[in-house]
C-alpha cells in the first residue's frame, strides 16, 4: 500500500502485513469449500448490490405514502451512495495497495483485477455501507436489512480473494461516515427541497 499526497513523500505499506495471513486463512477455507457455496459467493459478490436498488425503491415507494419530506429523504439515498463511492475512489486513488490475489500470489475464487485496479479500500464495501446507512433515516426496518446485507458483501470480496479484510473494513467505514453526515445535513431542512420540487414536473416523485 502506497500513500501518495502532493508534497509529501509517499508512505508505503505492506497490505500483507497488516492481515495477510487472516487473508490467506480465508482463502484456504474457501478453496477447500463445497463447490455449490463458492459459486453462490462468487455470484453474490459479483451481483449483491442489486439487493440494495430493490431497498431503496421499496423504500421510495412507502415514503411516498407517508409524505413530500420522507420521499425526498428516500430519493437521497442513492445520490448518497453516490457520493460515498466517489470518495472512496479518491481514498483508492491516493492509496495504492496492490490486490492481496498479487501481492500473495494466491489462488482465488475471482479472476485477479488488474495491476493498476487498487485494493484499498473496498468499493462494494464504501457502497454497500453507504446505502444501509442511507436506508436506516428512510426506515429502521430497511436499514436492518441494508446492514445484513453490506456485511455479507464485505465477507464475500475477501471470501473470492479481491480484498485484504483491513480493504473491506476500510471500505465500510468510508462508505458509512460519509452517507451519515450527508443524510444528517439532508434532515436539517427536508421541508425546503420538498416544496420546490413539488412545484415541478417531478411532483410525482414526492407524491403518490
Amino acid at each position: 500500500m502506497t500513500l501518495a499526497l502532493p508534497g509529501m513523500t509517499p508512505l508505503a505499506i505492506s497490505g500483507p502485513s497488516v492481515d495477510g495471513s487472516l487473508y490467506a486463512d480465508v482463502v484456504g477455507l474457501a478453496g477447500r469449500s463445497p463447490g455449490w457455496f463458492d459459486d453462490t459467493v462468487e455470484i453474490w459478490s459479483a451481483y449483491g448490490l442489486a439487493v440494495f436498488a430493490v431497498l431503496m425503491l421499496v423504500g421510495w415507494w412507502r415514503a411516498r405514502r407517508v409524505g413530500a419530506e420522507a420521499a425526498v429523504t428516500a430519493l437521497a439515498v442513492p445520490v448518497v451512495v453516490v457520493v460515498a463511492y466517489a470518495v472512496n475512489a479518491l481514498v483508492k486513488s491516493a492509496v495504492h495497495e496492490v490486490r492481496p490475489c498479487r501481492a500473495l500470489h494466491a489462488i482465488t475464487l475471482e479472476a485477479c483485477p488488474a495491476r493498476t485496479d487498487w485494493s484499498f479500500p473496498s468499493n462494494h464495501a464504501a457502497i454497500a455501507a453507504a446505502a444501509a446507512v442511507a436506508l436506516f433515516f428512510v426506515s429502521r426496518r430497511l436499514g436492518v436489512i441494508g446492514s445484513l446485507v453490506a456485511a455479507a458483501m464485505a465477507a464475500s470480496r475477501v471470501w473470492v480473494g479481491v480484498h485484504y479484510p483491513h480493504d473491506v473494513a476500510a471500505g465500510i467505514v468510508v462508505g458509512g461516515l460519509v452517507a451519515f453526515v450527508l443524510m444528517r445535513v439532508l434532515l436539517r431542512r427536508p421541508e425546503g427541497l420538498a416544496r420546490r420540487i413539488t412545484a415541478t414536473r417531478l411532483r410525482p416523485l414526492l407524491t403518490s
